[in-house]
């Protein structure tokens, strides 16, 4: 009898663990159709996008709002123009956003709107009208695989480099913002953006904000913080040019259809060292295959962070790692490839690699 009512309890607990797991699962089907969380989302963004907590932020709340599951049938999920100049982060929040979902970076639609100059290049989205070369196939520059996502993954739509497209460009966008979808010029196909996370960047009054901070920087810093608020009262912030600029650039009818206009900031020397710290960790990920590792000295990272650029942004960092940085440590290692824990500091104002010293 003992034996019995073991097993019976045994039975009991086992099917109370499968309802509750079974309610739980049930709990989420019902919540939200799309698996990704978006907590781990964000972690993976904050990791590596530096300096940009309220744009962050403003995503976040709309990671929210999809993974909630109740938006709109009649048009994308949502529509993020995200504003600033080069190098700031914008495409990346994209790629990251991508690979947090699918896996990979490049899991999304991107349309270089740089290539789209022209009035006439409209039909490489809509596709060519009927009568002329290539109405019948209906193609298109989209995407579509990527655009429409599946049940339990939104599409990703990147328009880079929004102001550089002709104006017919960007009214044949009107309809995708507004109700979701794309009918081609041929009439043959539609398609569908309304499971779609659709994303612009524009460089748009980066320039003339730029300009004001440039001269602001030559100034103390208790003169710049004021000349900052001041500006800010005045309305001629680098935020309040960019938005005027914004308004000038596209019309109202377009403007309306976004839901969330974001500003990256411009990366300033008080950046640095987060920003060095993730090329390194993106060097030492691609030196794996090498069984390599590397770290950087004190000295090399203030030769790094010498003479940044605040007009390149991150970009500028970057670069400086495959000028300066790499060659070097390329020398060492086809030199010394047995040698496998190695350390960048700075010998002759140069950056120099040697053997990591080991722990004794």
């Amino acid at each position: 009898m003992p034996f019995i009512n073991d097993v019976l309890e045994h039975n009991r607990e086992a099917n109370a663990q499968k309802s509750h797991a079974d309610a739980a699962s049930q709990q989420r089907l019902t919540t939200s159709r799309f698996l990704f969380e978006p907590k781990v989302v964000m972690q993976h963004l904050r990791a590596r996008i530096i300096g940009q907590e309220a744009a962050l932020g403003e995503i976040e709340n709309m990671l929210n709002v999809v993974k909630a599951d109740f938006s709109s049938t009649e048009r994308p999920l949502s529509v993020t123009l995200m504003l600033g100049s080069t190098g700031v982060g914008k495409t990346e929040t994209v790629r990251l956003i991508s690979e947090a979902i699918y896996g990979r970076p490049d899991a999304f639609c991107r349309i270089d709107m740089n290539t789209l100059a022209q009035e006439h290049y409209a039909a490489a989205l809509t596709g060519a009208p009927p009568g002329y070369v290539g109405s019948k196939e209906g193609t298109t520059l989209f995407d579509i695989e990527a655009i429409q996502g599946s049940f339990s993954k939104p599409g990703i739509v990147l328009f880079d480099e929004l102001e550089k497209a002709s104006t017919e460009v960007i009214r044949s966008l009107l309809n995708v913002l507004d109700s979701g979808t794309l009918t081609l010029s041929s009439g043959s196909k539609t398609i569908d953006f309304k499971n779609s996370l659709i994303f612009m960047t524009s460089n748009v009054g980066a320039r003339q904000a730029q300009s004001a901070l440039n001269y602001f920087s030559r100034l103390p810093k208790p003169a710049q913080r004021l000349c900052e608020r001041l500006a800010e009262q005045w309305g001629k912030s680098s935020q309040h040019v960019i938005e005027k600029a914004l308004h000038q650039q596209f019309d109202p009818e377009f403007i309306n259809r976004i839901d969330r206009i974001l500003h990256y900031c411009p990366v300033d020397q008080h950046w640095l060292p987060q920003l060095i710290d993730i090329e390194l960790n993106k060097l030492n990920q691609r030196l794996r295959k090498q069984g390599c590792h590397v770290s950087l000295d004190a000295y090399a990272i203030a030769l790094l962070s010498r003479q940044h650029d605040i007009r390149f942004g991150a970009r500028n960092l970057a670069r400086k790692f495959r000028t300066q940085l790499e060659p070097v440590l390329a020398r060492f290692i086809l030199k010394h490839p047995l040698q496998k824990k190695l350390l960048i500091g700075v010998k002759h104002r140069q950056l120099s690699v040697m053997a990591h010293p080991v722990d004794s």
